[in-house]
């Protein structure tokens, strides 16, 4: 059975979330979750849901939940270079090294999105192949599928081989997980033609013309969601800007919606007979559907939640890091790095 070391103490809301998503991934899926953290939260948390299957929530005691302490917290507001080298018993830390040492198959965290991914990166190490690992998202589109657009922040700049290594792992990880055959791989920039866009993308975009992958050429920004390419590659900066433009737009959609369809008892009654449809538009937007996004080209599995993450989006990252196992990704991208090196030369 796959063990997922979960941050307990990462997010908004730790470890209240944490612990019900885990234990909801202990019920729904075949995995066992080392919950990390400090012990009596944890364990506090961990009663609120003694024997409460027959309501049909999680359940505790349950042999599937383990817990591992860790005393310390990097919060969202600690400098993350000192806190990663000074709290070494942190609760992201000690879950890396579970990583590490094989005692877990992957990391799971809603916490300090630069600390986890600088310690997963020091902690779990990279593969020899990989010179920087990409953050990478599942945007829902009009085809049902999904894109994966990647890096959302882990590198604020870049060079383009580190664009033509993202759009290798995207490929990879769109094949594998989203079950996306050949996937059509794009480059974000300010226009279609080739000529388009900065130094970066110009020359990421002759070394991706040249590659075997299903090279699409540029998109722009409204082509996120269309469904028009399967992946999506640019530096971190852009990538977290767009993710973040994404989810503002969403949530003002969303509340703009609830507003007008309340206004009038003529809008309430029509909102009523809609409202099947408008929970489905909800949930394919949702972040909390997509669980977390992977950081892709760890020496392991790493999965990087929204801070803001509820139960279900911890349940749902636990299934993400799960079907990043099943999947071999981390292997698989190395095996394809190392063919591209060698046909390079």
């Amino acid at each position: 059975m796959l063990k997922i070391a979960v941050d307990a103490m990462g997010g908004d809301f730790a470890p209240v979330s944490e612990v019900e998503g885990a234990l909801e991934a202990t019920r729904d899926l075949d995995v066992g979750v080392i919950l990390v953290g400090q012990t009596e939260k944890i364990q506090s948390e961990l009663d609120k849901h003694r024997h409460t299957r027959a309501q049909g929530g999680a359940s505790w005691p349950n042999s599937r939940i383990e817990i591992v302490d860790a005393q310390e917290v990097i919060t969202m507001n600690d400098p993350v270079a000192n806190a990663v080298r000074r709290k070494r018993n942190s609760s992201i830390r000690v879950a890396a090294k579970l990583v590490r040492d094989g005692a877990a198959q992957a990391l799971v965290s809603a916490g300090n999105t630069g600390a986890v991914m600088m310690t997963a990166k020091l902690v779990i190490g990279t593969l020899p192949k990989v010179d920087r690992p990409a953050l990478a998202a599942v945007l829902p589109t009009l085809t049902g599928h999904g894109t994966v657009i990647l890096d959302v922040g882990a590198n604020a700049e870049c060079k383009p081989k580190h664009l033509y290594e993202f759009a290798v792992m995207g490929a990879l990880y769109s094949s594998v997980i989203v079950g996306v055959h050949k996937p059509r791989v794009g480059i974000l920039s300010i226009g279609e033609e080739e000529a388009k866009g900065n130094d970066l993308t110009k020359e990421a975009f002759k070394l991706l013309k040249h590659s075997p992958l299903n090279f699409i050429g540029n998109v722009e920004g409204r082509d996120m969601y269309t469904g028009q390419a399967d992946v999506i590659v640019c530096d971190g900066f852009t990538g977290n800007v767009a993710l973040k433009v994404s989810e503002g737009v969403f949530e003002f959609m969303m509340s703009l919606l609830k507003k007008e369809l309340t206004s009038s008892l003529q809008t309430k009654a029509g909102a009523i007979l809609s409202r099947p449809a408008f929970q489905k538009f909800k949930k394919r937007l949702d972040y909390a559907e997509y669980g977390g996004a992977p950081l892709l080209g760890i020496n392991g599995v790493t999965v990087i939640c929204h801070g803001r993450s509820t139960p279900k989006a911890i349940r749902n990252a636990i299934a993400v890091a799960r079907e990043y196992c099943n999947g071999d990704i981390s292997t698989k991208i190395e095996d394809h790095l190392e063919f591209e090196e060698k046909v390079a030369l």
